[in-house]
């Protein structure tokens, strides 16, 4: 497939509208059964993490398929895991449009979308009716109207619903475009929510008799104090994995570029580095006992092998897909395999 004539034709679309064209045209073509011929089948490269057997290190970021409408259709890319959501517990809208911006010289999107998505319910009527064999994570969000001193009720919600159905589960408290979400970040407010959580995932493991990882994800735009600390919190609570990292509210790199100042969270290559040294820190300070998946300015296979370099245990794409096509999968995969 030539990426570039594809990138082409779906850039000359609103960034939104290209990314639900996007979705649908591979739906269609797994449907079709030319998924296969397209893009073919990546090397094995089998990672147990968490507990759970990957069948390569390579997965989706949250985001791209907030409702899991396309699990089947990203699956034939050649992703080892996919992550879906953020989905709350309740169907919202998100922010007013544009909300969605390409920064092509950047190689960046800014963001902010808002946590748009269709509920819990429906998110789980289309995972159960996946045919993706790979590891699904399914990313939770708190409604934008559930005040913040509530949140954890929302995300408690959520985890109670998809607990039958995921293969690990993500909190997500730090995306930039939810009001005052990031400050469950802060020491005192991220403990009593991850013990809560972390005991309902003991009920919730003995009434379904399977253990589902319980997952963080974190954002870059935290001090190199905070990071420790979150991630000694994660270690007292017995947290499965952190994701490192979330979008930026840096603009170091895009001020002067066409939506540079847009409000919302950056990704792409501007993101690379300082997404990286998150995981350096996290990986120093866990020692390995907490794994880290990397996520954030992943746009080559270069920078797939410095996340691992880093200490990464699993690396998530988003923002690269959007650019560098769908070969970079399987590029990132033959690069591991190796």
């Amino acid at each position: 497939m030539n990426t570039d004539i594809v990138k082409s034709l779906l850039f000359r679309l609103p960034p939104e509208s290209a990314h639900h064209l996007a979705l649908h045209a591979l739906n269609l073509a797994y449907a079709s059964g030319i998924s296969r011929f397209l893009f073919g089948t990546p090397p094995p490269a089998p990672r147990t993490v968490m507990g759970l057997h990957f069948p390569n290190p390579i997965g989706l970021a949250a985001g791209f398929d907030k409702n899991a409408e396309c699990i089947n259709g990203l699956g034939s890319l050649g992703f080892g895991f996919l992550e879906v959501g953020t989905v709350t517990p309740h169907p919202q809208t998100g922010n007013p449009l544009p909300r969605l911006f390409r920064l092509p010289e950047s190689r960046a999107v800014i963001n902010r979308m808002g946590f748009n998505n269709l509920g819990v319910e429906h998110l789980i009527k289309n995972v159960q009716q996946r045919r993706y064999s790979g590891i699904l994570g399914i990313n939770l969000g708190k409604n934008a109207t559930t005040p913040l001193e509530n949140a954890v009720d929302d995300y408690l919600y959520g985890l109670q619903r998809v607990y039958p159905h995921a293969d690990y589960i993500t909190i997500n408290i730090s995306s930039p475009n939810t009001k005052n979400l990031r400050q469950l970040q802060h020491a005192d407010e991220l403990q009593q929510m991850l013990q809560v959580l972390k005991n309902a995932q003991t009920t919730l493991a003995k009434t379904h008799q399977k253990y589902v990882p319980l997952v963080l994800k974190i954002a870059p735009d935290l001090t190199q104090p905070e990071i420790v600390t979150i991630a000694q919190i994660c270690l007292e609570n017995q947290m499965d994995g952190i994701i490192a990292t979330n979008t930026t509210l840096s603009r170091m790199g895009v001020e002067s570029v066409q939506h540079g100042q847009e409000t919302g969270g950056l990704s792409g290559a501007p993101l690379t580095t300082q997404a990286t040294e998150v995981v350096r820190l996290l990986t120093q300070t866990l020692q390995d006992k907490i794994p880290v998946i990397a996520s954030g300015g992943v746009m080559t296979v270069a920078d797939v092998q410095e996340k691992f370099a880093a200490g990464a245990s699993l690396v998530q794409i988003y923002t690269g897909l959007i650019y560098q096509g769908t070969g970079l999968v399987r590029q990132a995969v033959a690069a591991v395999a190796k």
